[in-house]
């Protein structure tokens, strides 16, 4: 019985065809294009597990004369926040 099963699994995940999502062109052949598929996860798994707790420890404010930590300026600098017209 779990032959038949297992037979009948794999009949169904060959018998399906394989689509991508976007054209292949030729840069998905170049091998750092190959090694990013690889390192991205990797990546970003680090920055969330590791960098983001870090900087959430360090960044608190009886911890930042200890750390070093300073605020970080405006992300957009002198320039206003964008109000639309709530009249409209």
């Amino acid at each position: 019985m779990r032959r038949a099963i297992c037979a009948a699994v794999l009949v169904l995940a060959l018998s399906s065809t394989a689509r991508a999502h976007d054209a292949y062109d030729d840069t998905q052949g170049n091998p750092l294009r190959w090694a990013a598929y690889v390192l991205h996860p990797v990546g970003w798994t680090l920055e969330w597990l590791v960098a983001r707790p870090l900087h959430f420890l360090v960044s608190q404010p009886a911890l930042e004369p200890l750390s070093g930590h300073g605020p970080h300026e405006p992300a957009f600098g002198a320039y206003p926040a964008y109000l639309p017209d709530r009249d409209r």
